[in-house]
Parts: C-alpha cells; sequence; structure tokens
C-alpha cells in the first residue's frame, strides 16, 4: 500500500489539467500547476478559481473548503518549480515525443528519485511513454475522464516497467480524488476506449451499409437501449477528426486488428472539414441552435409486454429487433406500415423503420460491445467489474458489456454474431473465445 502525495504537480493548464489540479487541491493536496504558455497557465489558474466558487454555491463543498482548497494551489510559469513533488500528472497534448520529451525534462527536475510521473494520455501506449524518463519504473498511466472533476472514474495503466509502488501512489490518489480506479493493462485505448469502440465502429458500419440513417442510429441507441446520446452524437463531441486519429492509431498498434478499421466515412468527414461541434457541422448541424429534435415522449399504455420474448407473442408474428431490457421504442425491418405502428403504440412502443440486418441496429452495436468486453477479459485487459464500471462511469453507458451480456444472454450474443458472421463472412465479427465459452456454460 502507498498513501497519496502530499504535493501534486500537474503539468498542462487546459481544461484537463486544470481539472486534475481541482481534484489535487480539494483532496487536501498542495498542488502545483505548470505551463508554458503563460496566458494558458492565468486561465487556467481563474477556471480553478472560478469552479471551486460555482461549487460552493451549489452546495458540493462549503465556502471554507473552497477558500482553503484555493490556497493550496500554485502556479509555476517554471517546470522547475515541480522539484519538490512526489507526484507529477501530465496533460500535455496528445503527442508521442513530446511527452517523452516532458518526461525527460521531469526526471532532470524532480529531486525525489522515488518520485512518480503519470501520463493522462488517453490513446498512447504508456510502456513507449516511459522509455523517455531516466527511471521508468516511476511512471504510470492515469487517464481521466473529460471533466475531470465530475467524470467518477480513473483508469490506471502499468507499463511493462512501472514498479509496484508507483501504481499503488497512482491507485491511491485516484481513491483520494473521489473516483472509482480500475487497473488496465497497457495497449491499445486501455480498457474503457477499447471496450467502447464497438458503440461507434458498429454504428458507422451500420450507416455505410444503409441499414438506418445516422438519426435513427442515435434514436434507437436513446430510446431502445438507454444511451446518454447516440454515437453520431457522440462521435460530433469528441470531434470526428479525432475520432479518426484514434481508429487509425487503434489499427496501426494492433498490426491491422478488424475489428478496429477506421470507417471510410470518417475519412471523408474529415476531408470535408466537417468535424462535429467545434466546426459548426458534423453528422449534425450546429449553426442554428439545437441539432436534432427531441425524442418523441413514451407511448401510453396499461401494461406493456415484460420482454423480447412477450412481446413477439403480443405482436401475433410482426418481425422486429429489440433486447432486453425492452426501451420504448423496437425496430421494424421494411417500409412505414400504419397498421403496424398503431399494434405497437398500443403495447407502448414507437417504431422506427429500418433496414433487414441481422440483430437491427441495437443488437448488433451490443453485441459488438459484449464480445469487444470478452476479448479484453480474453487478453487480460482487465477484469469484468472493471471494463463494467468503466463503461459505466467513463462513458455513461447504461450499463457495462458484461451487464448487457448476463441480461440478454451470452449465448444469444453468440447467435446475434454468428447471424452477422452468415450473411458478412468478415473478420471482425468472430467470437471471442471467452463468449465463446460463456454461450456454451463453460464459464
Amino acid at each position: 500500500m502507498a498513501d497519496a502525495p502530499q504535493r501534486l504537480g500537474v503539468v498542462g493548464a487546459g481544461t484537463m489539467g486544470a481539472g486534475i489540479a481541482q481534484l489535487g487541491v480539494l483532496a487536501g493536496m498542495d498542488t502545483l500547476l505548470h505551463d508554458p504558455v503563460p496566458d494558458a497557465l492565468s486561465r487556467g489558474g481563474e477556471s480553478i478559481a472560478k469552479n471551486l466558487a460555482k461549487g460552493a454555491e451549489r452546495g458540493r463543498w462549503s465556502t471554507d473548503d473552497a477558500d482553503a482548497a484555493k490556497e493550496r494551489l500554485t502556479l509555476c510559469p517554471e517546470l522547475a518549480g515541480l522539484a519538490s513533488c512526489e507526484l507529477v500528472i501530465e496533460a500535455a497534448p496528445e503527442r508521442t515525443e513530446l511527452k517523452r520529451e516532458l518526461f525527460a525534462a521531469l526526471s532532470g527536475v524532480l529531486e525525489d528519485p522515488a518520485a512518480v510521473i503519470a501520463s493522462n494520455t488517453s490513446s498512447i501506449p504508456i510502456t513507449a511513454l516511459a522509455g523517455g524518463a531516466e527511471r521508468p519504473e516511476n511512471v504510470v498511466g492515469m487517464h481521466f475522464f473529460n471533466p475531470a472533476p465530475l467524470m467518477k472514474l480513473v483508469e490506471i495503466i502499468p507499463a511493462a516497467q512501472s514498479s509496484e509502488r508507483a501504481v499503488a501512489v497512482t491507485t491511491a490518489t485516484g481513491e483520494a480524488m473521489g473516483k472509482r480506479t480500475i487497473l488496465a493493462q497497457d495497449g491499445p485505448g486501455f480498457i474503457v476506449n477499447r471496450c467502447g469502440r464497438p458503440f461507434y465502429t458498429e454504428a458507422l458500419r451500420l450507416l455505410q451499409e444503409r441499414v438506418a440513417t445516422h438519426e435513427q442510429i442515435d434514436r434507437i441507441c436513446r430510446m431502445a437501449g438507454g444511451f446518454r446520446m447516440g454515437p453520431f452524437e457522440l462521435m460530433d463531441m469528441v470531434g470526428i477528426d479525432v475520432g479518426f486519429e484514434v481508429a487509425k492509431s487503434f489499427t496501426e498498434l494492433s498490426f491491422g486488428e478488424p475489428r478496429w478499421r477506421p470507417n471510410p466515412i470518417q475519412a471523408r468527414m474529415v476531408s470535408a472539414g466537417w468535424f462535429g461541434r467545434k466546426s459548426g457541422r458534423g453528422y449534425y448541424s450546429y449553426e442554428n441552435g439545437q441539432h436534432r429534435t427531441a425524442d418523441p415522449e413514451p407511448q401510453d399504455a396499461p401494461s406493456g409486454p415484460a420482454n423480447v420474448a412477450e412481446l413477439r407473442e403480443a405482436v401475433d408474428g410482426i418481425e422486429f429487433y429489440a433486447v432486453d431490457p425492452l426501451g420504448s421504442l423496437v425496430e421494424v425491418p421494411g417500409e412505414r406500415d400504419p397498421a403496424v405502428e398503431a399494434r405497437f403504440a398500443d403495447l407502448g412502443f414507437h417504431v422506427e423503420w429500418v433496414g433487414r440486418a441481422p440483430a437491427g441496429v441495437l443488437g448488433r452495436i451490443v453485441a459488438g460491445l459484449v464480445n469487444e468486453a470478452c476479448f479484453a477479459i480474453g487478453e487480460g485487459v482487465g477484469s469484468a467489474a472493471d471494463i463494467d464500471a468503466g463503461l459505466e462511469l467513463g462513458l455513461n453507458h447504461p450499463r457495462g458489456p458484461l451487464a448487457w451480456g448476463e441480461l440478454i444472454g451470452f449465448d444469444a450474443v453468440f447467435a446475434m454474431l454468428n447471424e452477422i458472421w452468415q450473411e458478412r463472412r468478415e473478420e471482425r465479427y468472430r467470437p471471442a473465445p471467452e463468449l465463446v465459452r460463456w454461450a456454451r456454460g463453460d464459464g
């Protein structure tokens, strides 16, 4: 076991770095914030002060706590100002060489040879970064999620060189900041960004195959799956250009894993300069305020079917796609039929008309999430509990992929993937060995 540091350094005063520094001062740590750009450092300090005051106004902490936390913050224009820190978390831009150079510089600045350097990278292998430090055994990944003060998760990622002590220090720090920490094996996307990839990749394939429009796919995910945002809304928010670069990085780091290949739609959007919210246009337009219409209210029904099996009996052989637990919408393949819509409305469901495809929209996305999680478990990337917590707390999914598998049945997920495989014959739909075992009841 190890204790959280008393003196914490943060490099990078942008949104993420300032958020991490705010967590540090609220956790009682003397926190030193550095940024080489004076204006950025000043803005970061002002942002922390503003957020501390706002949190006190909203009752998240007292005014005295906010004032005390503010006193624990020191702005350091020079990297040398971090010399006395026991842990330094870098939140610099996502460029491998820049981070390695920073780690080398920190190695020459930090006075304590046991001081830990943590990277907040979301995609760069920690092992590659650790080689830039004089003592690579002191380097660990510590991936916060944006916005850091609000999101409840931190991924801890040991490099191949990381010592147990360095992992323990970063874990204790995350817990002192009030976060759920999960332990991830170093590799493409760690736990959260790897296991969450099918939410985007399968949505893009469904759009490419014209099974449904991007608006329909998002609506199905929200109303049938319980996701807060659809995949295309989320890609617009993150930045389509950023997502495209991450997809290319996954393919490179995995030496061409078919499940992670970029989609031509991403390349086309980036070429057009349609990056999402930040450019005013992505899959949606953001130039005139609201980018989409509100979802319809749930249908009134005295009592509806409790699960998919009961719904199939209730609609007298009408073909539809849905997964348990039932949301307020079902997918029906074919052309719009008012009589069919009325039948489902009587049972409390809206209808989305989609193209005919194995497993439908939500089923295919969920099957992909479950399968990726099973690959990750089999490869030792993370535990089932950490994977579920990662996607629930890091991506705001309604439930983790293993919880989806338990609800639907791993045998049903295997059957959906097999159905897609029979139609597509693509290696990306091969079931994970762990999923095969669980589907057979051998897990």
